[in-house]
């Protein structure tokens, strides 16, 4: 891993989705219960220039970004949000069963890929929403739990794992980790456990081993170039 830039970030976003939609529009889903929002943030100085709240009880989770609308999860709510890009303001939503952690969107054969804090992936369908199918995610072959914030590069999968500072980088077809990414040292010190790595941002038109990465409460924002 080679540090390209640091950039602010907003050190008060429990961070849980994190996306361009194209270079110059970056977009965050931030958790916690009361405390939720999808925001719009400028990339380079971390700026929040517009931002929509969900419903208190709603727990905001991962975000994807799809022909000029955001599809946002919820954890335990039973919903994902559909928002207008260029506004924020809500379109509909979709059913959703189960836990929603990560979701990213494979824009090669036009899908949505969830995570649900689990080893397995599970594929829905671009205009229902509905499960087309699953993949479990191994490493050496042994099963992997826990994937969490999602980004779609090039045919591949990124994926922060709960509580560690490791991203994974996860063949969609066969579901085998293919290589891992230790971010400890872009880690800020914190007494917050819960403070980890969980955004995973791939900018339109940089090299596929270019990503954006942050976590929750960080206040920074680092572009890093990975083997």
């Amino acid at each position: 891993m080679r540090v390209v830039a640091t950039h602010p970030h907003d050190p008060t976003a429990f961070t849980e989705g994190y996306v361009f939609a194209d270079r110059n529009h970056l977009y965050e889903s931030s958790g916690l219960y009361g405390r939720s929002r999808v925001s719009s943030v400028d990339p380079t100085t971390g700026t929040v220039n517009r931002t929509a709240p969900l419903d208190p009880a709603q727990f905001g989770e991962g975000l994807a970004s799809v022909r000029g609308e955001l599809v946002q999860l919820t954890w335990k709510e039973g919903v994902a949000l559909r928002w207008a890009t260029a506004t924020l303001s809500p379109v509909g939503r979709y059913a959703l069963a189960g836990e929603g952690w990560g979701l990213t969107y494979d824009a090669a054969r036009g899908r949505y890929i969830q995570s649900d804090g689990t080893g397995t992936l599970t594929f829905r369908d671009r205009s229902t929403f509905a499960v087309t199918g699953h993949v479990d995610v191994t490493r050496a072959g042994k099963p992997v739990t826990q994937l969490n914030e999602l980004e779609w590069v090039a045919g591949t999968v990124w994926a922060n794992v709960w509580l560690t500072n490791e991203i994974l980088r996860i063949d969609p077809r066969t579901g085998r980790v293919t290589g891992v990414v230790d971010v400890s040292s872009l880690v800020p010190a914190n007494d917050e456990p819960d403070n980890v790595p969980n955004g995973i941002a791939h900018r339109p038109g940089d090299a596929a081993n270019r990503l954006w990465v942050t976590g929750k409460r960080w206040p920074t924002a680092t572009e890093i170039t990975v083997s």
